[in-house]
């Protein structure tokens, strides 16, 4: 049976060329058959294929989870970008990881995605997904949206605001953390809410429990339609009076990782964070105790 891996790269930077010729000959070098991926290519259009290798930033990993969502098959991601929170490795390293994918020889991460549920004012119901963030924003840049949130099914604010994020714990480093929102470790299966210039004195960012429901409304005086845009990829219009519900979804996007560490060194390795002076726990002192 052949033995097949999706790979997807950032079309648009020029050092991807390179490392994916490199993943290529890796690839049928490890008698695995390399399956590319463009931009439009969609999930039914592809053969089966049980690996997946992405070269790009974090946009480039979010596309290629829009291709095995719902699947078995690992993304390994080969960084390119800036940050590169989702990715494993660096170029220079992608014939040794390619290798140790296709032996089997990694460990895998499942990352919580979130369930988005718009109910419109005549009852017409639209799904979509994100693995990082449904950011509710304001189509008109001179107006606000008018909202009320409600979690679990008990109202707790409105307001009016230039938009609104429904983070996962992976997209807590992404735009969420941009607006002011909490880093939340990946394990953690919630939902972080961060309000974007919220005109009100009680905004602050919530994280909530894994089967808890948030609802924001768009309220029918609302000065603004909105636009909800998921992982900054899938855009649905959001009319006044719409509803937008979010919950901990049971479908995950699955990751490989080659050098499984704890977050806090991915969190100070991507953010350059300083650790000078830091002394660790004292020999015989791991519980905290002297």
């Amino acid at each position: 049976m052949t033995r097949r891996a999706l790979v997807v790269r950032h079309s648009g930077r020029p050092e991807a060329l390179d490392a994916t010729e490199a993943v290529l000959r890796a690839l049928r070098d490890a008698d695995v058959e390399p399956v590319t991926a463009s931009q439009h290519t969609t999930a039914d259009e592809l053969p089966p294929f049980e690996l997946a290798v992405v070269l790009g930033g974090d946009g480039t990993i979010l596309r290629a989870a829009e291709l095995t969502r719902g699947t078995d098959v690992p993304l390994l991601g080969v960084n390119l970008g800036h940050v590169g929170f989702l990715a494993e490795i660096e170029p220079a390293d992608v014939a040794t990881a390619v290798q140790r994918l296709a032996d089997g020889d990694y460990a895998v991460e499942e990352r919580v995605t979130l369930d988005v549920r718009l109910v419109d004012a005549d009852g017409t119901v639209r799904t979509a997904w994100a693995l990082n963030e449904a950011a509710l924003e304001k189509t008109d840049p001179a107006r606000m949206i008018e909202v009320v949130v409600e979690v679990d099914g008990r109202p707790l604010s409105s307001f009016g605001c230039d938009g609104l994020i429904a983070a996962s714990a992976t997209g807590s480093t992404a735009h969420a953390f941009s607006a002011g929102g909490p880093v939340v470790w990946p394990d953690v299966r919630g939902t972080v809410m961060v309000p974007l210039a919220a005109h009100t004195l009680f905004a602050r960012p919530l994280v909530m429990g894994p089967s808890s429901v948030l609802a924001v409304e768009v309220i029918e005086r609302s000065p603004s339609t909105a636009v909800v845009t998921c992982d900054g990829r899938r855009q649905l219009p959001v009319a006044r009076g719409t509803r937008m519900e979010v919950s901990v979804s049971d479908v995950p996007v699955r990751f490989a990782r080659l050098y499984p560490a704890p977050f806090t060194t991915r969190l100070v390795q991507k953010f350059d964070l300083p650790v000078v002076g830091w002394r660790g726990a004292r020999s015989g002192d791991e519980d905290g105790t002297s």
